[in-house]
């Protein structure tokens, strides 16, 4: 007999990875603002309060560094919580707990301890929402030894990644971009499975040049990539985590193409762009065959309303940045 599936957005996707997880495995908690009654900001949690109780569905006070500080207790006691943060501009009063307390558990006790907590996040723009609410701040945590960092851009892709987070016996910080939560459908297996944590995928196969990216500026790398059809053949690589970052797929798509382009709605300084590049130099210098483009947000605040799109790549943007790499 067929799996069964479901055609599912993204954001149902980590409600169907959370409810697998939770009822495979009583260890799993899930812990945050707004996440058991109201079922969470964008419906993340919705039924999971209902089906599970208040004991394993945890509405907290509005406190970031509480909400992880507490996490990373029941984590080290052995349970596997899923705190979540909203937005990921909020979770900095946390960025102490994450990076000082879970990120280092395992070598402060020579392996005595692990810390296997997932902290979600909704991040990135689009939404027009206030400040602190779009913002991508990923590279902070993929600088921090200890930590996984994985970024999902598909439904099927999500539940997978979110279902590996959760077994993993370290902490991950998942990142969800909340652009894409309801912009497209996928079957989605019902029953339990993993994606691999630190493997890319490939998304489109091409010749010319490699264009990496990952979680919401994926569908406008394919879209700039299928209006490039017939005059530059672009590969298509979404990394999907970003620590471990697959170095190995980046450097033979690279060696396959000899030129490349980061695309990222993070502001350019100090983001994963010039890390992908180093990467690359690193590796494959010999096959360069010209300087590799940064497509990224700017190195500003992130704006409000009226700006918001002329701030975040699209693929006429996108393709202007091939463009440039390919006719160097």
């Amino acid at each position: 007999m067929a799996a069964e599936s479901e055609n599912l957005t993204l954001v149902q996707a980590v409600r169907d990875g959370l409810h697998s997880e939770m009822e495979r495995d009583d260890d799993v908690v899930v812990m945050g603002e707004d996440v058991g009654k109201n079922g969470g900001v964008f419906r993340a949690t919705e039924g999971l309060y209902d089906e599970f109780g208040e004991n394993r569905v945890i509405d907290t006070p509005l406190a970031e560094s509480g909400i992880v500080g507490t996490a990373i207790g029941m984590a080290a006691y052995g349970m596997r919580p899923v705190p979540e943060i909203q937005f990921l501009g909020f979770i900095y009063p946390a960025f102490d707990q994450i990076v000082s307390h879970a990120a280092r558990l395992r070598t402060r006790s020579r392996g005595r301890y692990t810390c296997p907590l997932v902290v979600r996040a909704p991040y990135g723009g689009g939404i027009r929402a206030p400040e602190h609410h779009s913002e991508s701040s990923e590279a902070m945590f993929v600088h921090q030894p200890g930590l996984k960092v994985v970024i999902p851009s598909t439904p099927y892709d999500t539940k997978g990644l979110l279902t590996s987070a959760i077994r993993s016996p370290d902490p991950v910080v998942f990142l969800e971009p909340k652009l894409i939560y309801r912009a497209f459908r996928e079957e989605v297996p019902d029953e339990p499975y993993e994606v691999p944590i630190g493997e890319a995928a490939v998304r489109r196969e091409g010749s010319d040049i490699s264009v990496f990216t990952w979680g919401a500026m994926t569908r406008p790398t394919i879209e700039a990539a299928e209006n490039l059809a017939g005059e530059i053949d672009v590969e298509v690589v979404d990394l999907r985590t970003l620590s471990p970052l697959d170095e190995d797929t980046i450097v033979e798509s690279f060696k396959k193409t000899g030129r490349a382009a980061v695309v990222h709605e993070a502001p350019k300084t100090g983001g994963l762009a010039g890390e992908i590049t180093a990467t690359i130099q690193e590796n494959a210098l010999l096959h360069q065959e010209a300087p590799i483009e940064r497509i990224t947000g700017f190195d500003t605040p992130f704006p409000l309303y009226a700006l918001e799109d002329y701030y975040l790549p699209e693929a006429a943007r996108v393709e202007d940045g091939i463009r440039n790499a390919v006719e160097f």
